[in-house]
């Protein structure tokens, strides 16, 4: 089984997406002899080992489809040793580092592993991934997931504080990512590892005045380019909206407006030309109704009449945006 790889068939030993609904996924490695319970009834890993991957699994109450696992979904059903990265923030991480098949990526840290697979599936099969954490049992346990998904061969992990001790790696990354509570510690060494051709950093901090120090760190280091940006959802609700008619009034002088406008009076007493008069003749009734009618027909309690109201749908945003994970900074180191 391998994150980077597709295949057709499932095996003993492959860790599988079931899918149950858009918020009901589980990750599950399939062994012999096993039995995952769901809400539509259990499922026995024997009757799924052998399928196609994307199969329909009749439970006895319901049924449930078994996905070929990608990064995404991983970062949906991982278990959470730390805070993650999601996608929508990974996929704006590796756009802006510029990775690509043949990349060397240094990360640290480690954590969950969630951007750890996305990277890889980056900069396979020609690239690596030099990714450091400073808790052992968070970096041996990455280590052995890296094993299980077949990801070995591009990941080296190594259980080290890079903030006290550095990188340990001279010229050859293109890209450093860093995960760190305090990133500057480690930016000198993040600089040290990058190749003299040069190439891209990635700092995530959860608060601004991370942010503010990280730059002023960057610029000293010789590093251009710096930008901060924060990536957040927004949801958009489509509502059907009803929106009255407006009611302008009247069109031009009514005899009542004239009556209480002096200047207004003398001004149309004063015009003599037949065309004028010939219209304010022809409109003398539909003056005298709009005086003691309403233009629109009264609305109903929930103003529904559609002579009297426009209906359309649009996107409605909620008022608070929630979501804040992190600040992603980036800078691009040039050339010497």
């Amino acid at each position: 089984m391998s994150f980077a790889r597709y295949k057709k068939k499932i095996e003993e030993g492959d860790t599988i997406i079931l899918y149950l609904g858009y918020e009901n996924m589980h990750a599950v490695t399939m062994k012999r002899g096993q039995t995952f319970q769901t809400k539509y009834g259990a499922m026995r890993h024997a009757d799924v080992i052998g399928m196609d991957y994307g199969s329909k699994v009749q439970c006895p109450k319901g049924y449930l489809y078994v996905l070929q696992p990608t990064p995404e979904l991983w970062t949906q059903n991982l278990p959470h040793r730390t805070q993650i990265l999601y996608s929508t923030d990974i996929s704006v991480v590796t756009m802006q580092l510029d990775l690509k098949p043949g990349s060397v990526v240094v990360e640290s840290g480690t954590g969950s592993g969630s951007l750890s697979h996305s990277i890889i599936r980056s900069i396979a099969p020609t690239g690596h991934l030099h990714t450091f954490e400073f808790h052992q049992q968070r970096a041996e346990k990455a280590e052995e997931e890296f094993q299980e998904h077949g990801l070995k061969e591009y990941v080296t992990v190594t259980h080290k504080d890079v903030c006290q001790d550095g990188f340990g790696l001279e010229n050859i990354a293109d890209a450093v990512f860093l995960d760190l509570p305090r990133p500057w510690e480690a930016m000198a060494s993040a600089k040290a590892a990058m190749k003299v051709t040069g190439g891209r950093l990635c700092s995530f901090s959860p608060c601004i005045e991370q942010v503010q120090k990280s730059c002023d760190y960057l610029r000293d280091l010789g590093f251009e380019e710096v930008t901060t940006m924060e990536c957040l959802l927004r949801n958009f609700d489509v509502r059907t909206i009803n929106l009255p008619i407006a009611d302008l009034g009247p069109i031009g002088p009514t005899e009542k407006n004239i009556s209480d406008n002096t200047d207004l009076k003398e001004e149309v007493s004063d015009q003599t030309d037949t065309p004028t008069k010939k219209l304010k003749s022809e409109n003398n009734d539909s003056v005298a109704q709009r005086e003691n009618k309403n233009v629109l027909p009264s609305f109903d309690i929930i103003g529904r009449k559609e002579s009297a109201s426009f209906f359309f749908k649009t996107g409605v945003t909620p008022n608070q945006m929630p979501g804040h994970t992190g600040f992603l900074t980036f800078a691009t180191l040039y050339p010497s």
